[in-house]
């Protein structure tokens, strides 16, 4: 599916598939920033999808940040 209309509002069957399709492409690794690239929405409007769609929504990627220790003086 090609990027959707620039502030179109996706409702009924339309947000439906959409759903479906996110969900299925998210259960399958691909991150939230990429769908919301891929389909030209924001990342708050992909998240949204999947959390009211019911979706176990991942933790942060990447590595974690190492914490720091202070020196004695």
């Amino acid at each position: 599916m090609a990027a959707l209309p620039k502030n179109a509002r996706i409702v009924g069957r339309e947000r439906e598939a959409l759903t479906a399709k996110v969900m299925k492409q998210y259960a399958n690794g691909v991150s939230i920033r990429s769908l919301a690239d891929q389909y030209g929405r924001s990342y708050g409007f992909i998240h949204r999808l999947l959390s009211e769609a019911g979706a176990t929504l991942r933790g942060r990627g990447g590595a974690g940040r190492k914490a720091t220790t202070r020196r004695s003086r």
